[in-house]
């Protein structure tokens, strides 16, 4: 792939331009295995600790020269204390009525690892989001006792929005690459297809929660590094 101005890394974490690190958030910088896409399918062990290095880097001297050439954003009250009233809620609801958080984390690592797991199959994919929306709605009635100091399941209820959302877009990137690469295999679709070598598949999540997902173009690459490719066949 050819890293420039326009490329991103799209595929399997946050995306990201390929020189400054930048995500599609102004401001919002990543690096290393968050912002991955560099190895494509499938990475080698190894190479994990050469992302941080050199992607870590790079995204830390782009976010100082952000930082230098901008200002503060505004801050927006009503935003701080709807986030602050949604953080806290898990308290409001403990007790006897309250959904155990850490019941649900477990009940979501059960669907993925039975339903999205190394074999994939539409059909239990598509099982697979019936079944987080439905532990979408048990974590809205998540709730925890105890102090804010140290708790470990006030941390865990909130991680569960974010735990679901990385799930469901998983599952749906999952449904629609219908074939076999690298760790993704598809067991109705065990063979790899041409077609979908030439794009990256990107989810958006809406306002309304949906989600929505697109294919972007992977940039041509460039001949001398088609003809390394060419020859290690």
């Amino acid at each position: 792939m050819e890293v420039g101005p326009t490329t991103h890394y799209t595929m399997g974490g946050i995306r990201v331009d390929g020189d400054t690190q930048m995500s599609t958030v102004p401001g919002l910088f990543a690096a290393g295995e968050a912002a991955a896409g560099l190895h494509g399918a499938n990475r080698l062990g190894g190479n994990s600790l050469s992302d941080l290095v050199v992607f870590g880097r790079r995204a830390g001297e782009y976010a100082a020269a952000f930082a230098k050439d901008h200002d503060f954003g505004q801050v927006d009250d009503g935003a701080v204390s709807s986030a602050e009233a949604h953080a806290l809620a898990p308290f409001e609801r403990g007790g006897e009525g309250g959904e155990n958080p850490y019941a649900i984390q477990k009940d979501l690592q059960d669907v993925m690892q039975d339903l999205v797991g190394i074999v994939r199959r539409e059909d239990e994919m598509q099982e697979a989001l019936t079944k987080i929306d439905a532990l979408r709605e048990r974590a809205e009635r998540a709730g925890i006792d105890g102090n804010r100091e140290y708790n470990n399941g006030w941390h865990t209820a909130i991680d569960l929005h974010n735990l679901l959302t990385v799930s469901e877009t998983i599952a749906r990137a999952g449904i629609a690459r219908k074939e076999s690469r690298g760790a993704h295999f598809r067991d109705d679709y065990p063979e790899k297809s041409e077609e979908y070598a030439t794009f990256n598949q990107m989810l958006e999540k809406g306002p309304d929660g949906s989600m929505t997902l697109t294919r972007v173009p992977i940039p041509e690459m460039r001949s001398e590094l088609q003809q390394i490719i060419e020859e290690n066949k």
